[in-house]
């Protein structure tokens, strides 16, 4: 795949650093969560960390989505053909399988 920052590369790749920092801090998010069911905290104040942890993958999600639409998705439609409803096809049910989540 082609696209605006270089042949093979994919739309991400210009805040890849940006992306696995945040994962990073996902990551310690998701360790948060597991030690405070370990340490027998109170319901609540783990399902309000859960739900911070969704938002913040929900926020990569988006983030990549965009990325994917703006770079694979727009170069794939200036060349057309079956690519492009490949790419469009692709977008779509990732959209779909957010809206489910």
């Amino acid at each position: 795949m082609t696209t605006s920052s270089g042949p093979d590369q994919h739309g991400y790749i210009s805040d890849k650093a940006r992306y696995l920092a945040r994962l990073k801090r996902i990551e310690g998010q998701a360790r948060g969560v597991h030690r405070m069911i370990d340490e027998d905290t109170y319901c609540i104040d783990i399902l309000t960390q859960i739900s911070a942890l969704t938002a913040a993958l929900e926020n990569v999600a988006l983030g990549l989505l965009d990325d994917h639409l703006k770079h694979c998705v727009v170069d794939a439609a200036k060349t057309g053909g079956p690519e492009a409803d490949i790419k469009i096809r692709e977008a779509s049910r990732a959209i779909a399988r957010l809206v489910k989540s």
